[in-house]
């Protein structure tokens, strides 16, 4: 009996994992990127930045905000660079990066970046596509 129990089990756990989403299968390695700022007079840019954000896969305007917020100061896009009054380090700026992505990109329980991000109601949530964890995130 206990054999053809295991038997049992053993079908059950592939038939689950044949079900799983491909991206939880996937072993690839994110690595937050680093930004590359320049300081122009009493201006910042952050070269490529629209790039940035396509590879971690947020609205360029939803960054723009946070790191506005998080700088104290306005920023704008010109091209493909953001733009912020005010002169502010390259470590600084890294930084604050790296907190958005921790807060507003990778999944909290799985660690992955196929996240994306959804109103309900008036709540900002993220939801993982990779292991369908859902959180809500601080609004901005």
């Amino acid at each position: 009996m206990a054999e053809m129990d295991i038997m049992d089990y053993d079908a059950l756990l592939e038939r689950a994992k044949k079900q799983l989403p491909e991206s939880v299968l996937v072993k690839e390695r994110f690595e937050i990127p680093v930004l590359r700022s320049i300081i122009v007079g009493n201006r910042t840019f952050i070269k490529k930045f629209t790039d940035v954000c396509d590879y971690i896969r947020r609205d360029p305007k939803h960054l723009l905000k946070f790191l506005a917020k998080e700088l104290g100061t306005q920023g704008e896009i010109e091209g493909g660079d953001a733009v912020f009054q005010g002169k502010f380090s390259n470590a600084v700026i890294n930084k604050k990066f790296e907190r958005y992505v921790k807060d507003y990109v990778l999944c909290h329980e799985c660690g992955k970046p196929d996240t994306k991000l959804f109103k309900e109601g008036r709540i900002m949530m993220l939801k993982c596509e990779a292991c369908g964890a859902i959180r809500p995130v601080e609004k901005i």
